[in-house]
């Protein structure tokens, strides 16, 4: 499956706004909003709703709900774009519970982008070239104790971005007796999780599907051919889960639990793993809004709302040394025949076992 341009743009987007969304509390409200400004921003919103949201029958909810709350004047008392933003995005997400990436922004020097418009080349030559300087978010590759692999990625860039940075990282960890991939502080981002999850597959495999309910096409997505995936896909893998694990690595860890390839440790996930993108809704308004809903072929369900529940589940903190344990007691069953190198997974768990302990312990 090759990347499509329009991820990229997707991705830039609320990287953009993730960035932006930190900076407005430093900014101030050029001048207060009136009636008209008020209601400009609920029908455009609800207008952009209508026509893109991946869930028809909740927008025409919210646009019940929202029009309902305008007419009885319950926002006639907000004068700040930031506090109308909050208040209209709380009023969105009290209709669909489930749903944390529906999001409304107010820029009161305007919005930087616009989604719908063709991407800026140089600007997305400039947010590449800071993903090459954050490593595409590949924190950390190590070999733990017992020869077990480890791999923590914080974000995913698109994956034409990162085949070089996730091939090196893999040649390293080729050796291990299994591998744990670290999503703990993973927050979003593009397709480079499906480019991580190749390497753990013989043959090409169906990951999941994504309806785009405004374009009214279904998208599947399946394992890239990656080279050295025959090292990887008889390897037991541990994927590390936090409560912030969101988005894009939330879809990743359903995915590969429901093909039952990997063992989820951690905490539940937050529970946002459908496609989203930023539109413009007025000079000073934006709405982050799912376009797109993505279902498993096996379950034919997904993350969202729920988030993805660990088959192990304990405190993020002691997820790595609880995978890392499990990863061992599996090799010395393995290894049970060569007393020596029994002796020393025995000893290594021993060691792991009390760290594992002595966090417990900590208030």
């Amino acid at each position: 499956m090759k990347l499509k341009f329009k991820s990229i743009i997707i991705f830039c987007v609320v990287v953009t706004l993730s960035i932006a969304g930190r900076a407005v509390a430093q900014q101030l409200d050029d001048a207060p909003l009136d009636a008209a400004t008020r209601s400009v921003v609920v029908v455009e919103l609800i207008k952009k709703l209508d026509s893109v949201y991946a869930f028809p029958e909740m927008a025409k909810k919210m646009d019940v709900a929202i029009r309902a709350r305008l007419a009885n004047k319950e926002y006639d008392s907000i004068t700040n774009g930031s506090e109308f933003a909050k208040v209209l995005t709380d009023h969105l997400r009290e209709v669909n519970k489930k749903d944390k990436h529906l999001e409304v922004q107010y820029f009161a020097k305007g919005i930087p982008y616009d989604s719908e418009k063709p991407p800026d080349l140089e600007e997305v030559k400039r947010f590449r070239e800071g993903g090459r300087l954050r490593n595409y978010e590949f924190k950390k590759v190590e070999r733990l104790d017992g020869g077990i692999g480890l791999l923590q990625v914080d974000g995913f860039y698109p994956s034409e971005w990162i085949m070089e940075t996730a091939a090196a990282a893999m040649a390293f960890l080729v050796n291990s007796e299994s591998i744990i991939l670290d999503l703990r502080e993973n927050h979003g981002g593009a397709s480079g999780g499906g480019l991580l999850c190749s390497y753990f597959f013989n043959e090409e495999t169906h990951l999941s599907d994504f309806y785009n309910r405004a374009e009214n096409k279904l998208r599947q997505t399946w394992t890239y051919p990656v080279a050295g995936a025959e090292k990887f896909a008889n390897k037991d893998l541990y994927i590390l889960t936090s409560g912030g694990t969101f988005s894009a690595p939330e879809a990743l860890a359903y995915d590969m639990q429901a093909l039952k390839r990997a063992t989820i440790v951690g905490e539940t996930t937050h529970g946002g793993a459908n496609p989203t993108t930023i539109y413009r809704i007025t000079d000073h308004f934006s709405a982050g809004i799912p376009f797109s809903t993505s279902t498993n072929p096996v379950t034919k369900q997904e993350a969202e709302g729920a988030g993805v529940k660990p088959d192990v589940a304990v405190p993020a903190n002691q997820a790595l040394l609880t995978a890392h344990l499990m990863a061992l007691k599996k090799a010395l069953k393995m290894n049970a025949g060569d007393q020596d190198l029994a002796e020393n997974f025995r000893l290594i768990i021993a060691k792991k076992e009390k760290e594992l302990n002595e966090l417990r312990a900590k208030p």
